[in-house]
């Protein structure tokens, strides 16, 4: 592999001479400035997948950590789609902490974007380029975190492991998949911290910090209409296209049954504590969802808050349709694609065949398709790894922290399935940020740059913490 140049002697030295085997806490100035090194050379690799290419990212990564010392190996499936993982042995009395951040990124039109993709430009207090909030973030961190500790030379009752993983945004066959089912060792665990959580600002004030420990299944169904073939000119009641709009809609309007879990029951309980009287009223209501307050709170949710709707009951949004070819031709068959994200207990075949049921139609047929399958499993909240996380975190920003479960997917679901216990957390972002086109697979990604180096030291924290002999 190509060798990079280490990082400047005096940045190293610096943090070096205020660091110690007691783990006297590093010269955070310095470390800021080492972060913005890393992260914006992270950022200016191009490691969009598709097509998929992390290979000049994982290069650097193992040069950083050679050159300090701390044992490294590289897995891959694709030569040019590796996974590193390195490791800080710990005394051995407590299992390892996995640190796990995801090397590529989702791919760009570089002609909407300000700043292009990949120049990790500094603009008015924000980092702009792809990946910076999805997930080099979470690969900075992690790096950093793994040399703060190995420069300490702090005695550690845990292992420290780090994954850098390729594929998370499309081909976890070649990442996740390939170390869960291949290399398991070398990355087992008792805790994990990942992506998936952030600490919400509105209006530039913290209200609450996330931290994912559950997430939804991504399925798919494809649902085909067939009828018979004809001249436009003269309806017919078996019409493909009619019958599909019909199906279309029942399954868009079916409200499938709400069940709470630990996470929702903290999450909305928690949401009440730092909410108006009004929305605190609505939140607390949730946690009786069959009662008339509880529906009539959910029907708010739907309409103005889907998110936060959307952790309650397993979801259907239908995406692609396709039919016809004429104007004045009937099609005889239709296809319709619906976006499935199930509940983690939710059992798929009954699920499917309540939606045939609310279909109601012999004319339709109702199938799962084709989709990258994940394991469903959650995350205990009475753990230590949870409490330090709380505590770190209550500590960094004076807010309270609330368990989240994420409506999209993440690598974390193999580890869960795996008995890992997963947390996502994440920089304080702005939540007008996202509506605005700033978010993560926006065309205008950025990142606070003041909260990129709380992050990192927060990330440091709760690992040191969970990891530092007693």
């Amino acid at each position: 592999m190509r060798v990079l140049k280490r990082l400047p002697a005096a940045i190293a030295a610096l943090i070096l001479s205020t660091t110690s085997v007691n783990a006297q806490q590093p010269d955070w100035s310095a470390v800021d400035a080492e972060t913005l090194q890393h992260f914006q050379a992270m950022v200016r690799m191009d490691t969009s997948d598709p097509p998929g290419r992390e290979i000049e990212l994982t290069e650097y990564l193992v040069s950083v950590l050679q050159q300090e010392g701390i044992e490294v190996d590289v897995y891959s499936l694709d030569p040019v789609r590796p996974n590193v993982v390195a490791r800080l042995r710990g005394n051995g009395s407590k299992r390892p902490i996995l640190m796990m951040a995801h090397q590529d990124t989702v791919n760009v039109d570089p002609d909407k974007w300000v700043f292009p993709p990949f120049s990790a430009e500094r603009d008015g207090g924000y980092i702009y380029g792809r990946g910076t909030v999805d997930d080099k973030d979470n690969v900075v961190a992690s790096l950093m975190t793994l040399l703060l500790l190995k420069r300490s030379g702090a005695q550690l009752d845990r292992d420290v492991i780090f994954l850098a993983e390729s594929g998370e945004e499309g081909a976890t066959q070649i990442g996740i998949q390939f170390m869960t089912e291949q290399h398991f060792d070398a990355i087992d665990a008792e805790h994990c911290i990942a992506e998936g959580g952030s600490v919400v600002r509105q209006g530039g004030q913290v209200h609450y910090a996330a931290v994912q420990t559950v997430e939804k299944l991504p399925r798919a169904v494809t649902l085909t209409s067939t009828g018979v073939a004809g001249h436009g000119s003269v309806p017919l009641e078996s019409n493909a296209l009619v019958h599909m709009s019909k199906a279309i809609s029942a399954a868009a309007d079916w409200q499938p049954p709400v069940r709470l879990s630990d996470t929702t029951t903290s999450f909305f309980s928690r949401m009440a504590s730092v909410s108006s009287p009004e929305a605190a009223e609505r939140y607390r209501a949730m946690l009786n969802p069959g009662s008339a307050q509880g529906q009539a709170a959910l029907a708010y949710l739907k309409a103005n808050e889907p998110r936060n709707a959307a952790v309650l009951f397993s979801t259907i949004s239908p995406t692609i349709v396709n039919g016809g070819y004429r104007t004045n031709v009937i099609p005889s068959e239709v296809t319709a694609t619906l976006d499935v994200r199930l509940l983690p207990d939710e059992d798929p075949e009954q699920f499917i065949a309540a939606l045939r049921e609310v279909i109601g139609d012999e004319a339709i047929e109702a199938n799962w398709a084709s989709r990258n399958v994940r394991p469903g499993a959650s995350t205990p909240l009475d753990t230590e790894a949870f409490r330090t996380i709380e505590q770190v975190m209550q500590e960094h920003y004076n807010a309270t922290v609330i368990p989240t479960m994420s409506t999209g997917a993440t690598d974390m679901a193999y580890l869960r399935a795996k008995g890992i216990n997963c947390y996502g957390i994440g920089p304080a972002i702005d939540a007008e940020d996202g509506p605005l086109g700033f978010g993560a697979h926006s065309d205008q990604e950025r990142i606070i740059e003041a909260e990129l180096y709380r992050f990192v030291r927060v990330h440091y924290e709760i690992v040191e913490r969970l990891a530092a002999a007693q």
